[in-house]
């Protein structure tokens, strides 16, 4: 696909559920690693989740860029973002360039993994925030790693020194 006023589409994905220490290490890796990448601000495609996601966003405005947001279904906002999160979520979502739906009605794995698949096929470039672990469904961080390297999409891992996943519901 090619790109907007020849800005690079770079997709990310990563874990969710991360320390507040961690949080601000992701921030500073992705921000380094989008630095890396060139002196022009790129495209950012998200879902928009919590942790990786939202971080990536912030950074990618931080440094200039914009982003699209696939949402994987349209009870998203309701069903999976923290009651806590959903004035972060809606001024994030707010700023985006593009906002793209998946067509699925309900949250789940079906909606996720087609969420996942959008964003593959929108980037040239993919920015995961993993810690090399192998997740338990369909649309875990490791698929969509997996699914870019068969598509022969250029993939860059990062998981700091010292970054820690939080169990979920902690």
């Amino acid at each position: 696909m090619s790109t907007d006023a020849g800005l690079e589409r770079v997709g990310v994905t990563g874990h969710i559920h991360l320390t507040r220490d961690t949080e601000v290490l992701v921030a500073d890796a992705l921000r380094a690693e989008l630095c890396r990448l060139g002196d022009r601000p790129v495209r950012g495609v998200t879902c928009l989740a919590g942790g990786t996601d939202q971080i990536f966003a912030r950074t990618v405005l931080d440094l200039g860029g914009t982003y699209e947001v696939i949402l994987p279904a349209r009870d998203y906002r309701d069903a999976v973002i923290a009651p806590g999160q959903r004035a972060g979520f809606d001024e994030l979502l707010d700023r985006a360039v593009t906002v793209v739906h998946t067509g699925h009605d309900r949250s789940g794995t079906a909606a996720f993994v087609a969420a996942n698949r959008e964003l593959v096929r929108r980037v040239q470039r993919l920015v995961a925030v993993w810690d090399g672990e192998p997740g338990c469904h369909a649309a875990s961080t490791d698929r969509t790693v997996d699914r870019a390297r068969r598509r022969g999409i250029p993939v860059s891992v990062l998981w700091p020194a010292g970054a820690r996943r939080q169990p979920p519901g902690a």
